[in-house]
Order: structure tokens, then C-alpha cells, then sequence
């Protein structure tokens, strides 16, 4: 744990939005399917464009793992693509736990302009969604985390067997597929009044063609060949992004069924830590303390969990690139002890 001051409620609004403010609640149980939707809206054109588009990035990845297969099929990887892969995935990563996360929709510390901006890009570059709908989605999780409202719980279709597994499968990959936006209006007002993060938003695009272009430059440039560009490009590129998707999803899905849960969270949310997931999320799948406290910028409290998203605010705070970050203090940790 990571003693430190912390900037009272009073003092700085919490980002989440009550589920009060959020839509009409619906009767739940905590064991039962979640109550049927409203009929959804008849997709139009451009649904099912982000459909198609959805289902392009969550399939891709999977034949391109093939193809690298086939194209390397009796050679070794070469160790620059395994090097720029992993700095990409640490920088894109540490853009979603540190920037998207942590900082934009919980607000567990203020950054200046620059960073603020350089991690908005950076968590844009992991390929997640513009950063104003994904902190959108986010804040409405926690509005209404595992019970009807959320959209990617696990617990959607029960707490049975089937209703779980089909729930599993939901809150990792297919609530990505439904038709159930998330108003940005109503859940991240305050991004849409940011005119720097607005921008880097409508780069959403651009950016995910830059985090593609960018591994396969680096490969032309380190072998000279096309097929050194391409390898660097699925490696480093392609199958870096389906990791980091993956690990992503598994904090919503496997973070809510498997692992421990030492602290109190609010009704029906049943967030766990999952110590497996911990190097790979940077600290993320501590999951279960960052529901009791979202605001804490350090999920990872007590010995021996590893993370390194707190590591890295850390030393943005020493650098005076960060001020005001939400530490936690022995007594708020005690007080949600379960």
C-alpha cells in the first residue's frame, strides 16, 4: 500500500455517475436473469456498420495469429518483433489503466494538458473504442455494476450454471454486439467540454491506423524486407492489440466471477481480484478494492500485489506531471475491509 494524502468528496465531485441520475431502476433479485429490455431501435445503416466494424476487430486478430502461423511456419519469430510488441502494448496499455481509467473516468488524479492528452492518445492507439464512449461505458459499469443497467456484466442471464456461462461469454466479448449505446451526454459531460479531449476522440480513427503503421514501418526499417514489415505488423501490431482486447475483457468478465473479494463493495456487485491477471492488466484485475473505492488510484493495496499503473502515477507525481492523486490511506482501506 502506497500511503499518501487524499483530496476529500467535498472537494473534487466523484466521476461516477448515481444510478439515480442514470435511468429508471428495474426490479432485480441478484439471482435471476436481469428483467427484459426495452424492444430495441431497428438498426439502421450505420448500426450495422459498427457491427460489422466490431466484429472485424474481435475476429481479425484470431485468423491473423493463423496467417502469422502459416507465414512462419518452420522460422523463429525475430526478437525485434517481440520487442516492439511489447513496448507497444506497455504504452497503449498504460494509456487505458492510466488515462482512460484511472484518470479521465474516475478521476484519481489531475494531469497536466500534455499528459492528459499523450494518454488519450496512447489508450486511443489500443484499439478500445474513441476515449470519450469508452469512459462513457465505463461510469455507466459502475453505475450500475452487475445488475440490470451495467452493460457487461456476467450475471445478465442468472446466477445458474447456463445463465453464468452464457453471462461469461456475454460480459467478455458480446456485449460489444448489442444494441445498447451509452449516452456520452449523460454519463461524461465533462469530456465532451474538454476541446482536447474532443479532438482526440474524432482521431479515433486515424490513431488506429497509426498503431498499425507504426510496427510495420519499425519492421521495414529494422530488416529492410516487406516480409520483415508484415511479420512486425502482426506480431507488434495485430496480435499485440488482440492481447491487450482480451486481457481488457477479462477484467470484465472473469473479474466478477473468479478470484477474492476481501472488501465490501455495493449491493449485487460481486468484483473480484484475480492475481493471474495482474502484470498483464498493469494492476487492473485487482479489481474488487477498485470497486469499493473507484476513485483510488492504486488498486493493488495490500503485499505482494504487483501494480504498475500506480507505479507509473507515481513517478508522474514526482515529475510535477501529475498533483492531487487520490492515494490510499491505511484508515479508507481499513474502513472497506470486508
Amino acid at each position: 500500500m502506497t500511503p499518501g494524502s487524499t483530496t476529500s468528496e467535498a472537494e473534487r465531485p466523484s466521476a461516477v455517475v448515481p444510478p439515480s441520475a442514470a435511468q429508471p431502476s428495474r426490479e432485480y433479485d441478484g439471482v435471476g436473469p436481469f428483467p427484459a429490455d426495452e424492444p430495441a431501435a431497428p438498426r439502421g445503416s450505420g448500426e450495422r456498420l459498427y457491427v460489422t466494424v466490431t466484429a472485424v476487430i474481435v475476429v481479425a486478430p484470431f485468423l491473423a495469429l493463423g496467417l502469422a502461423g502459416w507465414l512462419l511456419w518452420g522460422s523463429l519469430i525475430h526478437p525485434a518483433d517481440i520487442l516492439l510488441a511489447l513496448v507497444l502494448y506497455t504504452v497503449t496499455g498504460l494509456g487505458v489503466t492510466v488515462g482512460f481509467h484511472r484518470g479521465l473516468t474516475h478521476g484519481g488524479y489531475r494531469a497536466i494538458r500534455p499528459v492528459r492528452v499523450a494518454l488519450a492518445v496512447a489508450g486511443s492507439m489500443s484499439f478500445q473504442g474513441d476515449v470519450i464512449g469508452w469512459v462513457a461505458t465505463h461510469r455507466r459499469h459502475h453505475a450500475f455494476t452487475d445488475r440490470p443497467g451495467d452493460p457487461h456484466s456476467p450475471y445478465r442471464y442468472g446466477t445458474h450454471l447456463r445463465g453464468q456461462l452464457r453471462g461469461l461469454l456475454h460480459a467478455h466479448v458480446g456485449w460489444l454486439f448489442r444494441n445498447d449505446p451509452t449516452s456520452a451526454g449523460r454519463y461524461a459531460p465533462d469530456l465532451l467540454a474538454d476541446h482536447d479531449i474532443r479532438a482526440v476522440s474524432r482521431a479515433f480513427p486515424a490513431l488506429c491506423a497509426l498503431t498499425l503503421a507504426l510496427p510495420f514501418a519499425a519492421g521495414w526499417a529494422i530488416g529492410g524486407t516487406w516480409q520483415r514489415a508484415l511479420t512486425a505488423l502482426l506480431w507488434a501490431g495485430v496480435v499485440r492489440i488482440a492481447l491487450l482486447h482480451h486481457v481488457t475483457w477479462s477484467v470484465n468478465s472473469l473479474c466478477h466471477m473468479i478470484g477474492e473479494r476481501p472488501f465490501r463493495t455495493r449491493r449485487y456487485d460481486r468484483a473480484t481480484n484475480l492475481w493471474p491477471l495482474a502484470l498483464l492488466s498493469f494492476g487492473e484485475s485487482w479489481h474488487n478494492l477498485h470497486h469499493a473505492d473507484p476513485t483510488s488510484a492504486r488498486h493493488g493495496v495490500d503485499r505482494g500485489q504487483l501494480d504498475p499503473s500506480a507505479a507509473v502515477i507515481r513517478l508522474l507525481e514526482r515529475l510535477g506531471w501529475v498533483s492531487d492523486v487520490r492515494w490510499p490511506t491505511p484508515d479508507r482501506v481499513a474502513a472497506r475491509r470486508a
